[in-house]
């Protein structure tokens, strides 16, 4: 009898230290959620209001030529420059993320970011300036990548370690959600500025987006400062095992993680790249469609993916990450033929559909497990330097160069878009063998 009161009160005991864990675990905050969601709003608005100017204005404002062909290619050039700088943005603030903590990076982050944005609704043509026009442009966004290139991985890591397992990949999508909403404040702004005239819009109606970037930047200020440290890093730091060097032990103890990142997401991000920048040139170039008919496609694709993306953070909590993932890159592999041959059928509600599901499933379906699929590949000393060195590096070979090279493809194969496809099948088989080679991360723990 006495045995048996003994386990018991041994079972009870286990019990109640089980649930004293359980009921000590963070669970993240509305004000967490919030301030690193909306920060990264800004950070995309930013991002993506330089990539639909490059794809309208730029070249004809800042890279004059009698060839639109070569004017169209200088201008997605300075935008890779954006994509390529972001790495280096990565290495930065991953080093003092892992060093110093998450909070503090995404305030100097967000202030990069976004005053880099404002001055270029600032900066004179190349009519007014000469090739000093060019060269700003240039600079500052470069400042802008650097700045985007620190932001995501903080913002990221704030929910991550924050968030029970249960629900990481759920709360992560919350986060992502800052990439379409960034994306449809500025395609819906800009598709409101092209309804200027020509020579109003040409004149000064494209620096508005640029300019208005600075409220967002004053909100997301004041609600980043408000915001405390992650347990995760607060833990870690109270026990000194902060690393020395946190972006080497990335490259090295987990060289592998770093390496399977990049393959997660080189082609979601070129899928980014064909839909929201070269499809915007193609369609209104090559195939005659109006600019505000385009616009207002990826606008809406944009709505419907604010609904896809927290089904897929939801459905990988339930199911698992690689199941969700390997779904949304095999559709991507199988739809990058057809994707071309229904823009090329000029039919309005065909191109719409095109792009929508094109955006919502081989974008927006794997982007949004990026916060959560990433995060638990990394331990918390190099957590912030190997998400950013995966996530930028993966950005910059995926998408940087991807409008560059669909633009140089269709000009060098006399119209032909086989090309493209090619290459965003390519890099699927890429992402999917990534997915493959790694184990499943939902559910796993933040503290290690």
């Amino acid at each position: 009898m006495a045995e048996a009161s003994q386990a018991v009160r041994g079972v009870v005991t286990k019990g109640a230290v089980a649930v004293q864990k359980t009921l000590a675990q963070p669970v993240p905050t509305a004000r967490v959620v919030v301030a690193s969601a909306f920060g990264t709003i800004v950070e995309w608005y930013d991002f993506f209001v330089y990539g639909t100017a490059a794809a309208l204005v730029f070249g004809k404002l800042f890279f004059p030529a009698t060839d639109p062909l070569i004017s169209t290619l200088a201008a997605f050039s300075v935008y890779a420059v954006g994509y390529l700088a972001r790495p280096l943005g990565g290495l930065i603030f991953g080093h003092y993320g892992d060093r110093i903590g998450r909070r503090s990076m995404l305030v100097l982050s967000l202030l990069l970011m976004g005053f880099g944005t404002f001055f270029v609704g600032l900066l004179p043509t190349y009519e007014q300036a000469g090739i000093l026009a060019p060269i700003c442009l240039v600079l500052l966004r470069l400042i802008q990548a650097i700045g985007l290139g620190g932001e995501w991985g903080g913002a990221v890591l704030m929910v991550a370690e924050t968030a029970p397992a249960s629900r990481r990949g759920l709360f992560g999508s919350f986060v992502q959600l800052g990439n379409p909403v960034g994306r449809l404040v500025a395609t819906g702004v800009f598709a409101l500025a092209t309804r200027l005239p020509d020579a109003d819009f040409l004149s000064w109606g494209w620096r508005i987006p640029f300019l208005a970037s600075i409220v967002l930047v004053l909100v997301g200020l004041f609600i980043r400062t408000r915001l405390d440290e992650t347990p995760a890093f607060k833990d870690l730091r109270q026990s000194g095992a902060t690393a020395r060097m946190p972006v080497l032990e990335a490259l090295t103890a987990f060289r592998r993680e770093t390496v399977t990142a990049i393959g997660l997401k080189v082609t979601e991000v070129a899928w980014v790249g064909i839909l929201t920048v070269f499809a915007v040139s193609y369609l209104t170039t090559q195939l005659g469609m109006a600019k505000s008919f385009v616009l207002d496609a990826v606008t809406l694709a944009t709505l419907v993916e604010l609904f896809v993306m927290p089904l897929s953070g939801w459905l990988s909590d339930k199911f698992g990450r690689r199941v969700i993932y390997l779904a949304g890159t095999g559709f991507g592999i199988a739809f990058a033929f057809p994707l071309f041959w229904l823009l090329a059928t000029r039919e309005p509600m065909i191109i719409l559909f095109t792009i929508v599901v094109g955006i919502c499933l081989a974008q927006g379906m794997v982007f949004a497990l990026h916060a959560s699929f990433m995060p638990e590949l990394f331990g918390t000393q190099v957590r912030y330097s190997g998400i950013s060195l995966g996530f930028q590096i993966g950005a910059a070979i995926g998408g940087g160069l991807t409008p560059v090279i669909a633009a140089a493809a269709v000009g060098w194969s006399g119209g032909a878009t086989w090309p493209i496809s090619l290459f965003l099948t390519a890099l699927g088989v890429l992402t999917f063998a990534a997915v493959l080679s790694t184990r499943e991360t939902s559910g796993s723990s933040m503290e290690n």
